[in-house]
């Protein structure tokens, strides 16, 4: 296995770590996405979800933390004021509970669709590596069981897996640049399949896993995955922050194209960090130094 610095070298020769660019998708920005009230602003944003009724959920670092819109853009309702040190994901599970991840609390939240705490992982304001503690945690992922992943993540570079009631299962991961190793496992998501993809930030890799942690596997041609969402048709969507694009692939990780580019007009992005796909197949980007969320509509030219 060649050496992270040899590895990052040829990539760089590559041309990977640069943007390659890829056949760029059918995809339009929706300029007028989302319809925030006067004076309603976006600070950093980190995260986006999608919920079942194609709710849309933003997760940003300013006031209103939380603020559910609906497909069109209109507001329904926010919370969140006060519980948060720095917001980093947001997902939904299959059962409609609302999870956020907050790194500086190195806490994962879970909470039911009326914005109530259900379940508390990891103590706030203590760091650690155990059963019950994190150390700057960046996501969160569901099994169909239940069962779920956490991405822990700037601290200690591993996996963590809980039954769906919490228990500790098993955690996998060390820092290096090794298969089964992290570089700052940066997000995680669960195929149908039952395979776990974690993107490696820094190791500029996706590896697949089984659902215990064995290692099947590794994606070197994808950039830097910051952010990954599965689409209805099954196709993954990978934000590559440090080359400012999203790409789609297939789960044998083959890319198919990309949509966007680097900058700060509106269809451009900027540190995108993490995305989400509603029913219809529109990719909502959450950026960090944009302070924004992005709707791209497919089909359009």
């Amino acid at each position: 296995m060649p050496t992270r610095r040899a590895f990052l070298a040829s990539a760089l020769a590559a041309g990977v770590l640069r943007g390659s660019e890829f056949e760029r998708l059918p995809y339009t920005v929706d300029a007028n996405w989302p319809q925030l009230p006067a004076g309603w602003n976006l600070q950093e944003t980190p995260g986006v979800a999608v919920d079942a009724n194609d709710h849309v959920y933003v997760f940003h670092r300013g006031e209103h933390p939380i603020i559910e819109l609906t497909r069109d853009g209109r507001v329904v309702r926010s919370w969140g004021e006060g519980m948060f040190i720095r917001p980093h994901a947001i997902r939904i599970d299959p059962r409609g509970a609302i999870w956020v991840v907050d790194n500086d609390t190195h806490q994962v939240l879970k909470m039911d669709p009326f914005g109530r705490v259900r379940m508390v992982m990891g103590r706030k304001g203590q760091s650690g590596e155990g059963p019950d503690l994190f150390n700057r945690p960046t996501d969160v992922a569901f099994a169909e069981d239940g069962s779920f992943y956490v991405s822990d993540g700037y601290g200690n570079s591993r996996v963590a897996k809980f039954s769906a009631d919490g228990t500790f299962i098993t955690a996998w991961g060390q820092k290096g640049d090794a298969p089964g190793q992290f570089d700052l496992p940066h997000t995680v998501v669960v195929g149908p399949s039952g395979r776990v993809y974690v993107g490696d930030r820094e190791n500029y890799r996706l590896q697949v896993f089984d659902a215990d942690g064995g290692f099947i596997e590794q994606w070197t041609d994808v950039g830097s995955p910051w952010g990954l969402a599965l689409s209805h048709d099954g196709a993954l969507f990978i934000a590559d922050g440090h080359n400012n694009r999203i790409l789609k692939a297939g789960l044998d990780g083959a890319v198919l194209g990309q949509i966007s580019s680097g900058g700060k007009a509106p269809g451009q992005v900027d540190f995108a960090h993490h995305i989400a796909i509603d029913s219809e197949g529109s990719v909502y980007v959450a950026e960090i130094k944009n302070w924004r969320v992005q709707k791209f509509v497919p089909g359009s030219n």
